[in-house]
């Protein structure tokens, strides 16, 4: 089971980016799906949460700005970053809650993407 994410860049202060992160392999469902962040020099925290439910949960300072959504049908969760500021730029990662059947019985995985990095600078 594997994560991808796509969508990072340079933005201006203001400005907007939309993240992608697809889900691929074999698996039973995907639970919860979660992005975080990682800035230079600092630990990763979480951003955003998004259960199967659709229920949501953000981190205070990306409240009212960021937006995550989730797209079951094709495996795949996004975060629409609004409003950025530099204190935003970091290694932006998703990382999800995976059932997976091994014939016999189910366990949870719970993979991490590659990292995608946003920079607010103008």
């Amino acid at each position: 089971v594997q994560l991808v994410e796509s969508g990072g860049g340079l933005v201006q202060p203001g400005g907007s980016l939309r993240l992608s992160c697809a889900a691929s392999g074999s698996f039973f469902s995907i639970n919860v799906m979660n992005w975080y962040r990682q800035a230079p020099g600092k630990e990763r925290e979480l951003v955003a949460t998004i259960t199967s439910g659709l229920s949501t949960n953000y981190e205070d300072s990306v409240k009212g700005r960021f937006t995550i959504s989730r797209d079951n049908a094709k495996n795949t969760v996004y975060l629409q970053m609004n409003s950025l500021k530099p204190e935003d730029t970091a290694v932006y990662y998703c990382n999800a809650d995976i059932s997976v059947y091994s014939g016999t019985s189910y366990y949870t995985l719970s993979p991490w993407g590659q990292g995608t990095q946003v920079t607010v600078s103008s």
